[in-house]
């Protein structure tokens, strides 16, 4: 698990750096990827929700990410304040307005030039609190992609208009509809902004888990430092109840952490001397010493912010499908407002009247909601996966994941440790010859056979012309002859000396305590479990049989791996493999859905869509039940976000006229807003819905 942390931070960092164009002169403005608005001339955080800051992009491309983004420079504190100042002003045109003295049969008194009145104020509302919508339908126009912001822009535009032409002509204005609906609008987004932030929230959080201060070590003394004063190989004071300030090793000390808020692991986890400890992680009751290995942007936190920011950035199938479907809302709403603003006008009704229904329909097909459904819940469920324990890298993969049928696994260090050690052996001679080979080696069952041989207190000897052979295990040339060692059609490992056996040593490697748990839940799940490995037909069987395999593949080379999963994809079966080791990479990279051990090595994890960082199969059902979760709820939304308008918009438009039932224009914005703020709380009930 601690393995998997440094290797985790590694690849976030190493492979994907910061600031790619660090250096380049002509990107010298830094800015935040979840809020465009905060610019600033050096690297930092970003005030609104901690991410690292990234060069900002060219003036072009600037450009089109804001025509994409409708809340480009926005922030709810001014959504808030421009409702208020909206409100206060937009009471005294209604007072004002016709409708009050039919309805109430009152009217406020009359004044010199009162008369004016709702011109001035429905003025100011319209250019101070509907300028927001005014430049964001320019964005889109300019951006050529017509949305939510152009529908508002023509409403609230037509609207004016309209109203200033009618006070000098003596006809009927629309300024209190104009006032209160955008009024209800800033409402709405308001709502919005605060949904959205409260998701994007989570990156602010674990921004916070970092303490402002370490105490250092240096020649022997101790000192409080700012985090930014911290250097690689410092060592670090970690009192009892404090944040652990870097990723480091401990070099003296044991107690237990907290690592719950960074890995979802809901026990504090034992660490002694040697192992490795986490940014942000909190200590226990011991005071622990650590040597800094990653500070700032190489940290392990700094890379699950990075990889969740990432997975915001993409889009889902889904998504995708909102986004055309927005836009094709958008151009039938233009186009059957103006239809209706010509059937009124031709059927002989007022100006007035059929500029209000032409409004009313803008308004009630603002595809707002339909902007909303899809990328809130897939944020919500981005920044939830991290929280316990996986980290998604594209959208795409933890959509794919509900749709799974068949789980493929690699056995070694996935469904069992990956520490292997020596049974049996026949010989002496055979275990030194094997060691003094082997010594040259990371595979798992060289690391256990030398380490048995240590044991024993054997004495390696010199080993030349070390090879590897992928798959079946390596030779090397010792005191002069050729000695092999690894499986010749067998299940022990057998030591030639040119061409003669020697000997056999027999390795196990022991099953994860965790594994049973995670197969056992899969299969309740209906998920058919295979396993892959390079192992011997007799070792694949017994560990199929003891876990409730349904299905294995033995004796498979690096190369073949990515075969065998094809094999299953030509039966119909849609499959996720999960692997930890460089021979997994194509295999990754062929399956429906990559995962990743977080142990694994840097080339695995770049292959996969969803990465599991505490090491730990059983969160390979919460991926599932996640997706299931997070696909249900876009399709909730997408379903609430269309079906409104199927109901509304014919009432905007004055289809039930003749039946005395009309919407006007701020009511369509009450339905729309309304509609917006359901998509948002069901969104948000994402949050607490639990994994297991």
């Amino acid at each position: 698990m601690d393995h998997a942390h440094q290797n985790t931070s590694h690849h976030c960092c190493s492979d994907n750096p910061a600031h790619p164009d660090e250096g380049n002169s002509e990107s010298k403005v830094y800015t935040c990827p979840m809020h465009p608005e905060v610019r600033q001339d050096r690297p930092g955080m970003c005030p609104e929700c901690g991410m690292n800051l990234v060069p900002a992009k060219r003036k072009g491309a600037a450009m089109n990410h804001e025509a994409h983004d409708k809340h480009a420079g926005h922030s709810t504190a001014m959504f808030l304040r421009k409702f208020w100042v909206s409100l206060i002003l937009t009471v005294p045109v209604v007072l004002y307005a016709d409708v009050v003295e039919k309805i109430f049969r009152w009217s406020p008194p009359d004044f010199s030039g009162s008369e004016y009145l709702p011109l001035i104020l429905g003025s100011i509302v319209f250019f101070y609190g509907g300028w927001v919508f005014l430049a964001g339908a320019g964005r889109e126009i300019l951006g050529r992609l017509p949305g939510m912001m152009t529908l508002i822009g023509i409403a609230i535009t037509a609207a004016y208009l309209w109203s200033v032409y009618a006070v000098f002509a003596g006809a009927e204005a629309l300024f209190w509809e104009l006032t209160t609906l955008i009024t209800i609008m800033l409402l709405g987004h308001w709502l919005e902004m605060r949904a959205v932030s409260g998701a994007q929230g989570a990156l602010k959080e674990l921004s916070k888990l970092l303490p402002d201060t370490a105490e250092v070590i240096r020649n022997g003394q101790t000192a409080t430092v700012q985090l930014s004063e911290l250097r690689e190989h410092d060592v670090v004071l970690v009192r009892p109840g404090a944040k652990i300030p870097a990723d480091g090793q401990i070099v003296d000390g044991e107690s237990d952490v907290n690592e719950s808020m960074v890995t979802g692991e809901s026990k504090p986890v034992a660490k002694k001397e040697g192992d490795a400890v986490i940014a942000g992680t909190i200590n226990g009751d011991g005071a622990l010493k650590i040597s800094v290995s990653n500070i700032g942007e190489k940290t392990f936190l700094a890379g699950v912010m990075r990889l969740v920011a990432e997975a915001q950035a993409s889009k889902s199938r889904l998504q995708i499908l909102s986004d055309r479907a927005a836009l094709y809302l958008t151009v039938v709403a233009v186009s059957g407002g103006l239809v209706t603003l010509i059937a009124w006008l031709a059927s002989g009704a007022e100006v007035g009247f059929a500029v209000a229904r032409l409004v009313a329909v803008l308004v009630i097909a603002c595809p707002h909601a339909l902007g909303l459904a899809v990328p809130l819940v897939a944020s919500i469920s981005t920044t939830k996966a991290a929280h316990n324990g996986f980290l998604v890298k594209q959208r795409l993969a933890l959509e794919a994941a509900r749709s799974v049928d068949t789980v493929l696994f690699d056995k070694t260090g996935t469904l069992t440790r990956g520490e292997f050690g020596v049974v049996s052996y026949s010989s002496d001679e055979a275990l030194t010859l094997a060691a003094s080979v082997d010594a040259h080696s990371e595979h798992p069952i060289a690391r256990g056979i030398v380490a048995e041989a240590k044991k024993q207190g054997l004495a390696l000897r010199e080993a030349k012309n070390f090879k590897r052979i992928p798959g079946v295990g390596a030779e090397a040339e010792v005191g002069g002859k050729k000695v092999f060692v690894g499986h010749r059609g067998k299940s022990d490992i057998q030591v030639e000396l040119d061409g003669a056996t020697v000997g056999a040593i027999a390795v196990a490697d022991t099953i994860r305590v965790e594994a049973y748990e995670a197969l056992r839940e899969l299969k309740g799940m209906g998920v058919r479990l295979a396993m892959i490995t390079g192992d011997s037909e007799e070792v694949a069987r017994e560990v199929s049989e003891t876990l409730g395999i349904d299905e294995y593949f033995a004796r498979v080379l690096p190369h073949q791996k990515s075969e065998k999963v094809k094999e299953l994809q030509s039966r119909g079966l849609r499959v996720a493999m999960v692997g930890d080791g460089i021979n997994d990479a194509p295999a990754l990279t062929q399956a429906d859905l990559g995962i990743a051990i977080g142990a694994g090595t840097n080339v695995a994890i770049e292959s996969a869509g969803i990465i599991l960082v505490r090491d730990d199969p059983r969160d390979i059902a919460k991926i599932v039940r996640l997706s299931k979760m997070t696909y249900a709820k876009m399709i909730q939304n997408l379903f609430w976000a269309t079906g409104y308008n199927i109901v509304a918009l014919p009432l905007a438009a004055g289809a039930l006229y003749a039946w005395g039932i009309i919407l006007e224009p701020a009511l369509a914005a009450v339905f729309m807003s309304a509609s917006t703020v359901i998509v948002a709380v069901n969104a948000l009930l994402l949050k607490r819905a639990p994994l297991v």
